[in-house]
């Protein structure tokens, strides 16, 4: 019986894609082994066992801040190879899946050590630093962008650029309109979602309301306020098209989306682009080496998008978007196609088939 294990840690964007990966792997193979190596106190440590997978802890940080924190950050890692080591001697798997997060560089170290073929994911458009510290031991890295891909390629790494495997969720998700109604929704009009996170401020919120203030009325309005700005939720109640909550279950309702107005994290734009979801994205300038505009750059120089920089952003630019990008319904259109043919839609099929073929090409060298 084969045993995978993923290490991935620290945000949604590393966590996610790597349970998509698990799902897809076990649909294929029921029988199969699939652990996790995670922080202790990251948000794995929860959504993991939440899942079912049996998880491995170990206790590690970023190499950001000053001096002192690089030099504890340096000793964690090293001690939380140690304790990866350990596990790894335990399990014994026969692949070791990196998803990003400085997590995977302890668990990659480790792997390689113990002579187990290691495979890495990469999300973004700019690879992380953890990606970058272990690409030299990976035996296999998939990227999800040409940005990405020229990067290892330049290293002389063997990568493929074969996309996230929650695309290939995604690609699966059908209408669930009773869901759509309970928001408040009529699925006869057009509707966009507008879901911003940590954009939820209140001086957002106010230019919010003065572009969407702009907007035809006829065009129905989801406004996902986040769950920690519960006070935000009657900001928009002097608008009868705009219907505001602190959470939706996106996957849910996608396909009956004309449009979206969002960040412009990786597993969001995955996603997107498996549905063909037309989009006008506003990367967040607050994340390292700025790497949400690169991404939403990719989609926008293809025509699948619209970017909208928070510098540029004001009103009277977001409502132009808006008539542009979603009551324009030829432009319309014309994103929805280009987003479409750029879905990754077997990125996780592709990703356990290349990893099947490196188990079986490291056990024929054994």
């Amino acid at each position: 019986m084969k045993k995978i294990c993923i290490a991935t840690g620290g945000t949604g964007g590393h966590i996610y894609p790597a349970l998509a990966l698990a799902q897809i792997w076990k649909e294929k193979q029921p029988d199969i082994e699939i652990i996790f190596i995670g922080n202790d106190n990251r948000m794995e440590s929860k959504i993991v066992p939440e899942a079912g997978y049996k998880f491995l802890p170990v206790h590690a940080m970023g190499l950001t801040g000053n001096v002192f924190h690089k030099i504890k950050a340096v000793w964690l890692m090293f001690k939380a190879k140690g304790q990866a080591k350990k596990y790894l001697r335990q399990e014994q798997p026969d692949l070791v899946i990196g998803f990003g997060g400085y997590v995977c560089a302890p668990a990659a170290m480790a792997a390689h050590d113990l002579h187990i073929p290691v495979m890495l994911h990469e999300q973004n458009s700019v690879v992380g630093k953890a990606n970058q510290v272990v690409a030299r031991y990976a035996q296999g890295i998939v990227t999800c962008y040409a940005k990405a891909t020229q990067f290892f390629k330049e290293s002389k790494r063997n990568v493929r650029e074969l996309g996230n495997p929650r695309a290939s969720l995604a690609a699966r998700v059908v209408k669930d309109e009773e869901y759509f109604k309970s928001l408040g929704l009529d699925p006869k009009l057009k509707t966009i979602m507008i879901v911003m996170g940590s954009l939820g401020s209140s001086s957002i919120n106010e230019l919010m309301k003065d572009a969407l203030g702009q907007v035809d009325p006829s065009l129905q309005i989801l406004y996902v306020c986040g769950k920690d700005n519960d006070g935000d939720l009657t900001l928009f109640d002097a608008f009868k098209n705009v219907h505001t909550v602190p959470y939706v279950d996106a996957l849910r309702i996608y396909a009956m989306l004309d449009g979206i107005i969002c960040r412009a994290g990786a597993t969001t734009l995955a996603e997107l682009t498996a549905l063909g979801v037309p989009a006008i994205i506003i990367p967040s300038p607050y994340v390292t080496e700025n790497h949400q505009y690169y991404n939403a750059k990719n989609l926008s120089d293809r025509g699948a998008a619209l970017l909208l920089e928070e510098k540029d952003l004001n009103a009277n630019s977001l409502a132009k978007a808006i008539q542009t990008g979603f009551m324009d319904e030829a432009k319309r259109l014309s994103l929805k196609e280009n987003a479409y043919q750029l879905g990754t839609r077997n990125a996780g099929q592709d990703i356990v088939e290349w990893g099947e073929q490196i188990i079986a090409g490291h056990q024929s060298e054994a």
